[in-house]
């Protein structure tokens, strides 16, 4: 249940503030408020998620350790060197396109990914300091800040699969979700890498306030200030609103969006809320086509939306993306790619990558190798060239009475032809 990018992080009341980042899920399981009041029963389940990290990446050894949703005893090994196993990850990748497919949760896992990177600050060197993907966003400290809100949700979905490939970075399976989520709803290919390095203290975690407004009193700075901290540029704000594209906003938690329109209330998921296009869970350009057509009031348009279209450098490729597809997929895969990495730390520095790409043709490799015939082959040619009075060392012999039969025929047919023209009309009418 959800909300998205611009005003993804809204899942509280009317006053929270609301991020900018994507958001909503159509997971059927409830969101978990956070909030000075929240349950004791929330609360002890928020501690459990910030107290499972990945160990340090020394020897392997083996543990228990209490599931952090359930209570339950889990055997965790930890990994022996990357800060991620390259074959737990694709085998990760193939759980979590199962998970999409059943719960339909394609916006909040595009949130996760986004509200764990979107905290970098370029002006500052040391890591952790500087935020970004480093899966901070499992520990409690994080997840209370307002723009999180319901994302206690997300980790409910993905936490089974960490259990099950636990030499996994959080940090990695944060930004691999996100990808994922991306081209499982028919969105472009993510060139994405992986490695990063988890943080394992909820003092690590970075101050509330470095996530984006989806209401601030000047759209156009706001999203400059926020995003130019993160070293993106305005193509790469406008593209990533794109993204928009999927989720829901819901009223009673963000304070934006109706409860229900013709598109939310039959889910798929939950029912409700106010989403941003028609196809809210297919990835395309229809933001911003909506947003240029404004024919729909059924569709959500927030002031960090608009502006796309009113600010003129932000109108350049906000007009682009809505009249050209390819070039939207193009910019935001680029983007996406960017953002993901922001921050963060790689085990090994140059990360691993888990997407193959297609290999080459290369003639070579599927040839014989033999550079000549073989002495069987020499041996059958030389026979039949011998067979018709040839032999390697002179050429054929001339047979000049099959010639003179050519040329005979050749003069007779010429003959024929031109002699029985003589008669012919030519008129053509």
């Amino acid at each position: 249940m959800a909300v998205s990018l611009s005003a993804a992080s809204h899942l509280l009341c009317s006053s929270t503030r609301v991020s900018l980042f994507p958001a909503v899920t159509s997971s059927s399981s409830p969101v978990v408020a956070l909030s000075s009041s929240a349950s004791p029963h929330s609360l002890s389940s928020l501690r459990s998620v910030a107290s499972s990290s990945l160990f340090p990446c020394t020897t392997s050894f083996v543990l228990q350790r209490k599931h952090p949703i359930n209570g339950t005893s889990t055997r965790m090994v930890s990994p022996k060197c990357a800060a991620s196993d390259a074959a737990q990850l694709r085998s990760a990748k193939e759980d979590i396109k199962v998970l999409l497919r059943t719960k339909f949760c394609h916006p909040i896992l595009v949130r996760l990914g986004w509200h764990d990177a979107g905290t970098y600050n370029k002006n500052i060197e040391e890591w952790p300091q500087r935020g970004g993907a480093n899966g901070s966003l499992r520990f409690e400290a994080e997840l209370k800040h307002a723009a999180n809100a319901g994302l206690l949700n997300a980790l409910k979905l993905i936490q089974p699969i960490k259990d099950k490939y636990p030499n996994i970075s959080y940090a990695d399976l944060f930004q691999l979700a996100s990808a994922t989520a991306v081209e499982e709803a028919g969105g472009p290919e993510i060139p994405m890498k992986y490695g990063r390095v988890d943080v394992v203290a909820p003092e690590q975690c970075p101050e509330e306030g470095r996530l984006p407004d989806a209401g601030p009193p000047s759209p156009a700075d706001h999203l400059r200030d926020v995003f130019y901290r993160m070293g993106l540029d305005d193509k790469e704000i406008v593209a990533l609103s794109g993204a928009h594209t999927l989720g829901r906003a819901r009223p009673d938690r963000s304070g934006w969006g109706k409860p229900e329109t013709k598109y939310t209330k039959t889910g798929p998921g939950e029912a409700g809320g106010q989403s941003w296009t028609v196809k809210w869970l297919k990835f395309d350009n229809s933001y911003f086509k909506d947003i240029k057509e404004k024919r729909d009031e059924d569709l959500l348009v927030l002031p960090t939306d608009a502006v796309l279209f009113e600010d003129p450098s932000f109108k350049n490729y906000a007009e682009k993306y809505a009249e050209d597809p390819a070039a939207f997929f193009k910019d935001y895969a680029e983007a996406h790619a960017k953002l993901s990495n922001l921050g963060a730390k790689f085990d090994p520095p140059e990360g691993i990558i888990i997407d193959n790409a297609p290999e080459k043709f290369v003639a070579a490799k599927y040839s014989t190798g033999k550079k000549e015939l073989s002495d069987s082959m020499k041996k059958k040619i030389r026979a039949e060239y011998e067979a018709i009075g040839g032999s390697p060392d002179k050429p054929l012999p001339t047979n000049y009475f099959l010639n003179i039969i050519i040329a005979i025929g050749v003069l007779v047919l010429l003959s024929t032809l031109f002699g029985g023209n003589n008669n012919s009309d030519f008129s053509g009418f």
